[in-house]
């Protein structure tokens, strides 16, 4: 800028065109920086590959015939376009030294062989966006790597590539809780209406159990059970804090509803008591003749219809 004032023709569009240079210098170095990280990744045992050590998927498919028969279609074969035209080796690393070993299995990553760590962190390295809690889940923690449920090549369906469907998938390990699916009131698992992954998410969550991480604890139950989910006027404060599993079994139960007790009454007495005042203090005590805690009287519910949450009662009768 002049002494006058004004600004001096040129050097705005000059300083603009440094910008420019220094941003187009700036993103051609990080393209130069991501350049052995995609080669270290594309290689058998975890070095930087030479571009000469790449044979092609063309290579690959004249012994592997029944794998590159079928990949047209898997989804995976969408890494010859992100990736150089690469496919087989973007996930088993360079081949060359094993075509020239004579198909030598440990010149080139097998997943099949590869410990569980290795082929979790080969997986995460196109999928760790996804999955980010994966390294500290459950699933991770025991040994269960990717290819445990997943199978690229041999998938019993397109969608997520899964060695066979849900649930059968997960009751090979949780065999303790396939039971509970057929008892006489459950969640429609077996029926096909509802899905393991609908609550609970293999890849790890922030909560417990691999539940589905939501902003409330009860959005996993409410985004179906919708005519629960509030907010109402008068809360009851049980729900809010313990969940819905305070008086519901997910999984299945021998009671209808899914309550954890036969008696509606005892359920509610677990809180609602005289002998329990000290831990639930907020919790009225019911009293009076009316109030029998007999359990074979008149279940609470009968009067206390609402007993999710009430926008007229504040003892839920309405």
């Amino acid at each position: 800028m002049r002494r006058d004032g004004l600004v001096r023709p040129g050097r705005i569009g000059a300083a603009s065109d440094w910008g420019l240079r220094a941003c187009w210098i700036l993103l051609a170095g990080a393209g130069l920086l991501c350049v052995p990280l995609l080669a270290a990744q594309a290689t058998g045992g975890g070095q930087t590959a030479a571009p000469g050590d790449f044979v092609g998927a063309e290579t690959c498919a004249t012994c592997h015939e029944a794998e590159a028969k079928n990949f047209a279609s898997n989804p995976h074969s969408k890494l010859a376009k992100m990736h150089s035209g690469l496919t087989c080796e973007a996930c088993h690393g360079a081949g060359k030294a094993h075509v020239d070993g004579g198909g030598d299995k440990s010149k080139i990553f097998s997943p099949a062989s590869a410990t569980a760590k290795d082929v979790d962190a080969r997986c995460l390295g196109c999928h760790s966006g996804k999955h980010a809690n994966f390294d500290r889940s459950p699933h991770a923690k025991a040994g269960v790597s990717c290819v445990s449920c997943h199978s690229v090549h041999a998938a019993a369906s397109s969608e997520y590539l899964l060695k066979t469907a849900q649930p059968a998938l997960c009751f090979q390990c949780h065999t303790d809780l396939q039971p509970q699916f057929s008892m006489p009131f459950h969640h429609k698992v077996n029926e096909g209406l509802v899905k393991c992954s609908d609550c609970h998410d293999p890849h790890g969550t922030m909560q417990g159990k691999m539940l589905r991480t939501t902003a409330s604890q009860n959005a996993i139950c409410t985004k179906c059970h919708t005519e629960k989910a509030g907010p109402f006027v008068y809360e009851h404060p049980v729900v809010k804090v313990e969940g819905c599993t305070s008086c519901h079994t997910p999984h299945g139960s021998q009671n209808a509803r899914l309550l954890n007790v036969s008696n509606v009454n005892t359920l509610c007495l677990q809180c609602h008591s005289t002998t329990n005042a000290s831990a639930f203090p907020h919790a009225t005590s019911p009293t009076g003749p009316a109030h029998s805690q007999v359990s074979t009287e008149v279940a609470c519910t009968n009067c206390h219809t609402q007993i999710h949450g009430s926008n007229a009662e504040y003892n839920f009768f309405k």
